[in-house]
């Protein structure tokens, strides 16, 4: 049997639920998280949220599921076609701007990981990985044609996502070194990295 529709009150109660969730799970992880604290942050009874999700894991996963194909859309653009090094700087670029606007989905994803990714290592192993490995294929290419200069290109891949999550997870420790800089943080941030990721991959170094 087909399930029926949800109701526009239906959907917009899931988005309250979620994007409650979202709050609670990217300041406490998913072990601080309770069920009580996201209904609280929807404004909804615990019996209600429980209606839409029966438990924290659920609301937890269906906040990943989403999240990885937003997260994955800035490496799928990466054009095999395009010129190296803009495509590689518009990779840095655009991962810096998800840490500017999503950054409680970038805690949510850092928290997840660092508890061993235990409701998404299939995700991670079907998903994650052959894109990444793709990509890097394409990298190599460009490597191997003296495009760019050579190096691992997983290695490129995985320090393009510390240098720019950081910007996101670490936002406390940020804000306490920069002080009156913090608010200028991606601004900076945006022309030293393009400026350092010029200059590893100039073939001649320039």
């Amino acid at each position: 049997m087909t399930p029926r529709p949800r109701t526009r009150i239906q959907r917009k109660n899931m988005n309250v639920i979620l994007d409650a969730g979202l709050d609670v799970f990217s300041q406490h992880g998913f072990r601080g998280a309770t069920l009580d604290q996201i209904a609280q942050v929807a404004g909804l009874s615990k019996p209600n949220l429980l209606y839409y999700f029966p438990s924290k894991e659920a609301i937890h996963v269906t906040l990943l599921t989403r999240l990885m194909d937003t997260w994955l859309d800035p490496l799928r653009d990466l054009d095999p076609e395009g010129e190296p090094v803009a495509e590689l700087t518009a990779y840095v670029r655009r991962k810096l701007e998800m840490s500017r606007d999503f950054p409680r989905e970038s805690r949510l994803f850092a928290n997840e990981i660092i508890q061993g990714a235990p409701r998404m290592q299939e995700v991670l192993t079907d998903h994650l990985r052959p894109l990444v490995d793709e990509k890097a294929s394409v990298i190599a290419g460009w490597m191997a044609e003296g495009r760019i200069r050579a190096a691992d290109p997983h290695h490129l891949i995985f320090s393009i996502w510390a240098m720019t999550q950081h910007y996101a997870d670490f936002d406390a420790q940020l804000c306490a070194v920069l002080g009156p800089r913090y608010d200028a943080r991606f601004e900076e941030a945006e022309v030293f990295l393009e400026t350092l990721m010029r200059r590893l991959l100039s073939p001649g170094g320039a």
